[in-house]
């Protein structure tokens, strides 16, 4: 199932996630911060604005321990359709429910 969401939600969504995932771990801001190697007024930007480079992103979820998580939704999934086109194209195979 695809779910369309905006640049802006998946921002809030992935703070609000590692937000959860640092609090799970035990780590104040502080402390994550210092064991990623960013600076604490970065993960405090992200953490409340959603904001912060990709190679900062990466260091804290290398942290968190949900880097292998985050590498594996980025693989590409086949596709079952090229194009637009050969979905219009395609037959339809009807499926109902047996009739009793």
């Amino acid at each position: 199932m695809t779910i369309l969401i905006n640049e802006n939600q998946a921002q809030q969504a992935l703070r609000g996630y590692a937000r959860e995932q640092r609090l799970a771990r035990g780590l104040t801001q502080a402390d994550l911060a210092r064991r990623a190697g960013v600076s604490l007024s970065t993960l405090r930007k992200f953490e409340q604005q959603g904001g912060i480079s990709l190679t900062s992103y990466l260091k804290l979820q290398m942290v968190l321990g949900t880097m292998m998580q985050l590498v594996e939704a980025a693989k590409p999934r086949p596709m079952p359709f090229a194009s637009i086109d050969e979905v219009l194209t395609t037959p339809h195979k009807r499926q109902r429910g047996r009739s009793k």
